[in-house]
């Protein structure tokens, strides 16, 4: 759902607000990527949420990942930006690897398991998929768009 804010009280809306989220790709020493099953739909995705206002985007991601999945990570760098058109969330998604931590369940994931990269395009939506292998093949960030279900332009 997007939001509008407008200019002056009793003006018709006219510049759309978006969400921000962050999520992390956890990558282990050997490859093996962090994920998780959502409890709300049942998806498999990297742990990740909405980032808060008053935190950076990596202390987000460091927050969110810790949540859903029990592990603790580093940041390492930026690997994409992703819009989601039909529902205006904006995702920066981080390259991050495991500190610390155990693999622990949440109100947000019913599991929690590290993928090897060639069962991502198999267990993930495209949407996903695609956020994890940018994250793994690229040191520059990509900047896609998509609707939700499919990716619908790459940037960068």
């Amino acid at each position: 759902m997007l939001l509008y804010m407008s200019s002056s009280p009793g003006q018709k809306p006219s510049t759309p607000l978006h969400s921000v989220s962050v999520a992390g790709v956890v990558v282990r020493e050997d490859g093996r990527v962090l994920t998780i099953q959502r409890a709300d739909n049942g998806t498999w995705e990297p742990p990740g949420g909405v980032l808060e206002l008053t935190e950076s985007p990596e202390d987000g991601v460091r927050r969110e990942v810790y949540e859903e999945t029990g592990i603790k990570v580093h940041v390492e760098r930026l690997t994409g930006v992703y819009k989601n058109t039909s529902r205006g969330i904006v995702a920066l998604v981080f390259r991050c690897r495991p500190e610390g931590g155990h693999e622990s369940l949440s109100d947000e994931s019913t599991a929690v398991e590290w993928l090897h990269p060639d069962e991502i395009s198999r267990r993930m939506h495209e949407v996903y998929a695609v956020r994890v292998t940018d994250a793994l093949t690229a040191n520059a960030a990509h900047v896609r768009s998509h609707d939700g279900r499919k990716v619908v332009s790459t940037g960068v």
